[in-house]
């Protein structure tokens, strides 16, 4: 075996060895932009059920007004946080956004409870059913595009994937958790004094 067929071997070695280095890089970039692309997506089934039930609210709202004479403030609030939640502009600003509208419609339903008119007006009822599915398909979306959001996140962060990560500049993503202080309170059990 001569000097020329030596170099052979060792360039095709490395020829190799660099075409598998870029298949693995290749790899790797194609997962960073297949889990980005899944944030984006989850993100949008998220913004899709929020918008459907912020376009639920004006109505339950003018609904509420004819039974609701003393509760203007409770309407004002539900009113004012939908404002937030459809000017929110990115996951973090949105949660608080949507855990203060929630309590509020929380506080607007439990107020609704006094007023037995109002609990049976078709159109009350039925708004109240459309938010309650509109709800469960948020907490739905909620949890793929927090799912999609931590397995781009373990990719940005995880070697050697971080490598191509910081060459392309994928940044890791937010989740989106509901701020509510209600949602963390310890709840108070008395069994009576």
């Amino acid at each position: 075996m001569g000097v020329g067929s030596v170099v052979l071997i060792v360039l095709g070695v490395l020829v190799g060895l660099a075409a598998l280095i870029v298949v693995w890089g290749v790899a790797l970039y194609n997962s960073l932009v297949r889990n980005k692309t899944m944030v984006e997506e989850g993100w949008s089934g998220i913004d899709v059920q929020l918008k459907r039930r912020a376009n639920l609210i004006p109505n339950l709202v003018e609904t509420v007004k004819g039974y609701m004479d003393h509760e203007s403030d409770v309407l004002k609030s539900v009113t004012e946080f939908r404002s937030q939640s459809l000017n929110a502009t990115h996951p973090a600003e949105q949660g608080v956004a949507e855990g203060l509208l929630g309590a509020a419609l929380g506080r607007l339903f439990a107020v609704a409870e006094n007023y037995p008119q109002l609990k049976a007006n078709e159109n009350f009822t039925s708004l109240h059913q459309s938010l309650d599915e509109i709800e469960d398909q948020i907490q739905l979306s909620r949890r793929y595009y927090n799912g999609a959001v931590r397995n781009h996140n373990i990719l940005v962060e995880q070697f050697p994937s971080n490598i191509v990560a910081g060459m392309f500049r994928f940044q890791k993503a937010e989740f989106f958790e509901i701020e509510s202080p209600d949602d963390r309170a310890v709840p108070r059990v008395s069994f009576g004094d």
